[in-house]
């Protein structure tokens, strides 16, 4: 998949014109990247699309004009694109009760792992590989980065539809899967080509 370039970034001004128009095409591209797995997580599939305009929206937030600042923040998002054969995700636990969340959190303590975490092709499973740094042995962040990479034949496996995939979380405190399947298994098989 292509990286996020500087001469792709609008200015903080260009952008401000542009934005409605950026949001309105990001809301309606993530509607095929998001896949609810489960009351209490959602993974987004990020492409080149879904970077760009978290970029752009980091750069207005934090009001970034500087190049190398710029810079420094597409090399830190680009990192969340997927390589060749992979996708990648951002992984949200989502926790409605504010006055809980602390306790809550710690259920979700090792749902970060490859093992728990994994798309399921026909009698396959394709681990999760969780970015280093979002858990220790006392906390868990509630937003996750993994990728899940495909040899060539899982690749063409989960593009040609033969076979259910569905994505799981096998985890003692969270057991969910969803099947990926019609515009949203249409959508990701785009970020193989």
């Amino acid at each position: 998949m292509n990286k996020i370039v500087l001469s792709e970034i609008l200015d903080i001004a260009q952008y401000e014109k542009a934005r409605a128009g950026f949001r309105r095409r990001n809301i309606e591209l993530k509607k095929n990247r998001r896949l609810h797995n489960g009351p209490m997580v959602t993974f987004v599939f990020e492409n080149h699309d879904t970077i760009l305009y978290q970029i752009q929206e980091m750069m207005r937030a934090e009001r970034i004009v500087n190049d190398d600042a710029i810079q420094r923040e597409i090399d830190t998002y680009n990192q969340l694109l997927p390589g060749g054969n992979e996708l990648a995700a951002t992984m949200f636990i989502e926790l409605p009760d504010a006055a809980r969340i602390r306790e809550e959190i710690t259920k979700f303590y090792g749902v970060n792992t490859g093992d728990v975490t994994y798309f399921q092709i026909g009698n396959e499973r394709l681990p999760g590989v969780f970015d280093a740094g979002q858990s220790d042995d006392r906390r868990i962040s509630a937003v996750q980065y993994v990728r899940f990479r495909f040899n060539d034949a899982q690749r063409e496996e989960f593009a040609s539809g033969a076979n259910p995939v569905r994505l799981v979380i096998n985890h003692p405190n969270y057991r969910h899967d969803t099947i990926i399947a019609g515009a949203i298994r249409e959508e990701l098989t785009k970020d193989f080509l």
